[in-house]
């Protein structure tokens, strides 16, 4: 096994003075493995969650600890798992037994049997996730790199400890993690290890949909997220979990006419999103937006491809993709849906901008407004810089006229000030169509700006409309 340079300054919190304490009294040998090995290499910053894997008994070395420290914090046991985890300070920190694993074919959960800490290095996803710094006194603060993962971190690779189409297909959620670790780091996936996800990509159909979201919610939330996005395309993943996106790729022709890759795009909207907010909700917004593109896709003779209807289409499809995913079916989902739905009414009045389309607009969009707005600026992809300029010049003109309607007309979730209880007390009616049909008149008599958003004017208006409709006041 390789030792190299020993690393007190990575141990300096105080818990792991304690660990190797609880180590040697308990007559065992402690390492911290993983994530924080990787992460201090990186100058990730502060890594709270810490892994700690015991040379025995992980449990007992975390109820040892938890009696050495001052607040004798709750101890969490996983016997399923064989883990405790507990928390001191801002740090969770979890201990396991050192252990061996086999897989079989229908599941990625091993039988696991007691292990050295070489046979626990072995199971690691990756080289840079299997270094590990020694809690023991002998050798206290010594990082052991059985595979060199110091010289990938250096070189930026993701490469598996053991043979990739063994790790791969013993364990299908390490493909979803080698992507996401290369979308967030920037790092490459070794050949060897791209081509044999590639070949085991059917095999994610064991992961529950639950820890394949997991994995893409990281992807989406890095930096760039089509870097990781376009490897899950590449090796075949993306199409077991969302075909809609997949559906979206590749440019037809016909007599002349092409239309954009509506999945490049996608990926381009995505990762301009991401340069402006970590929203995970408007990323999800980004990726979505053209996916009723794939099933309303058309040409017409006259005036080339089409996509009618795409927005109105795509949102429904955000439910049953939010629903099969497990994704939240409340708020979150809804926001999307919106964002979808609207993603081209801002690009649509853009020309046009009157004060009645942006009231529409603001009311539609409603607290979602600026999020709408920096949807639709992230859905300019076009490489024309004069077209961009231009395109950018025109939202400009749309966002000033939207500040100055909101000023002047309170339109956003605005109430008319007229409600169903005046409407019947004016007219002496008890509930019945006439009210809704009133109160739906006077809505839009604002929004179109017939009236202003204001009482007296919109009384004398109901007193007209219910004349129409045979009232007496």
């Amino acid at each position: 096994m390789l030792q190299t340079n020993i690393y007190t300054d990575a141990l300096k919190h105080s818990i792991f003075k304690i660990i190797a304490q609880a180590t040697e009294e308990i007559n065992s040998n402690s390492y911290v493995i993983g994530g924080f090995v990787r992460d201090y290499f990186l100058r990730r910053g502060a890594h709270i969650d810490i892994d700690i894997v015991c040379i025995g008994n992980g449990i007992e070395l975390a109820q040892k600890v938890a009696q050495l420290l001052p607040e004798k914090p709750k101890v969490q046991v996983f016997k399923t798992y064989g883990t405790a985890m507990l928390r001191c300070d801002d740090l969770e920190i979890e201990f396991v037994g050192a252990r061996k694993e086999s897989y079989s074919e229908k599941s990625r959960n091993p039988k696991v049997s007691i292990g050295t800490l070489e046979d626990d290095q072995n199971r690691r996803d990756f080289t840079i996730n299997a270094m590990a710094f020694s809690l023991n006194e002998k050798d206290y603060g010594i990082l052991l790199d059985p595979f060199n993962g110091m010289d990938d971190l250096k070189e930026k690779i993701i490469r598996t400890p053991l043979e990739p189409d063994i790790t791969y297909s013993d364990d299908p959620l390490r493909m979803m993690r080698a992507i996401r670790f290369a979308s967030q780091l920037n790092f490459n996936i070794e050949t060897k290890s791209l081509q044999a996800i590639t070949k085991n990509a059917d095999r994610i159909k064991i992961i529950t949909n639950e820890r394949v979201v997991t994995e893409l919610h990281k992807i989406l939330a890095s930096d760039k997220p089509s870097v990781g996005l376009i490897l899950l395309e590449e090796t075949g993943l993306l199409q077991h979990f969302l075909p809609e996106l997949t559906a979206l790729k590749g440019v037809d022709e016909v007599s002349g006419e092409r239309h954009k890759d509506n999945f490049y795009h996608s990926l381009q909207v995505v990762d301009n999103i991401a340069q402006n907010t970590d929203n995970l909700w408007l990323r999800w917004s980004a990726l979505l937006h053209d996916i009723g593109k794939a099933p309303t896709k058309k040409f017409d003779k006259e005036i080339g491809w089409t996509f009618h209807a795409h927005e109105f289409v795509g949102a429904k499809m955000v439910y049953t993709l939010f629903k099969r995913l497990k994704l939240p079916l409340n708020e979150k989902m809804k926001f999307v849906q919106k964002m979808v739905y609207m993603s081209s009414r801002p690009i649509d009045i853009v020309g046009k901008v009157t004060d009645a389309a942006v009231r529409r607009l603001v009311f539609d969009a409603g607290d979602y407004i600026e999020d709408l707005m920096t949807l639709c600026d992230a859905d300019i992809t076009t490489q024309n810089s004069k077209r961009y300029k231009q395109y950018r010049k025109n939202f400009q003109l749309v966002r000033e006229k939207i500040v100055a309607v909101e000023e002047r007309d309170r339109i956003r979730n605005f109430q008319p000030p007229i409600t169903g209880e005046m409407i019947m007390k004016a007219f002496k009616i008890k509930p019945s169509r006439e009210i809704g049909l009133i109160k739906e008149t006077i809505k839009e008599a604002i929004l179109e700006g017939e009236i202003p958003n204001e009482y007296d004017a919109c009384y004398a208006f109901m007193l007209k409309e219910g004349k129409k409709l045979g009232l007496k006041s």
